[in-house]
């Protein structure tokens, strides 16, 4: 009888726990495994989440077109603090660190090859990190952009994502 009990119990207790979790009423797991979806506004029209970059000012931080062959990403793809400092780099700074704009060698060989001092480097703030952390922002010459986010180990080639 008991294991009847328990069998009929613990789906129908489960259900309610389900149940409570979907009409948002329920603890703060729950509601953050909730899909999130545009919200309508006091208006009843939907608001759609504001992009971390416009259109035009990724066109202003990076290239539209990719200058090497290496595999690319949107200026949209990178991490908030990335963005920032494609800002601080088109504004000519301040940077957060000395190091900042000092130029990178290339010693991996990982980027195409140019003369010494074609590329600087710029730190990606990494929160909680207590030191530069391993993001970089690489800045040709040309106005190529790349990022690293394990300190030189890969790069991306970084494009405004106005691709024409």
């Amino acid at each position: 009888m008991r294991r009847l009990l328990a069998a009929l119990v613990v789906p129908l207790v489960a259900l309610v726990l389900a149940a409570c979790g979907a009409s948002g009423s329920g603890t703060a797991a729950s509601s953050a495994t909730a899909p999130s979806s545009p919200r309508p506004s006091v208006s009843g029209h939907t608001s759609q989440p504001k992009p971390a970059v416009s259109p035009a000012d990724a066109g202003r931080l990076a290239p539209a077109q990719p200058t090497t062959d290496l595999r690319t990403m949107t200026v949209a793809m990178l991490p908030k603090q990335g963005i920032d400092t494609l800002r601080l780099i088109a504004e000519g700074g301040p940077y957060p660190y000395s190091k900042d704009g000092v130029t990178f060698s290339n010693r991996e060989g990982l980027l195409p090859r140019h003369p010494g001092g074609w590329y600087r480097e710029f730190t990606v703030v990494t929160p909680g990190s207590s030191d530069r952390g391993a993001r970089r922002i690489i800045a040709g010459q040309d106005g190529s952009r790349f990022y690293t986010s394990d300190h030189y180990a890969s790069f991306r080639e970084v494009v405004s994502g106005e691709m024409s």
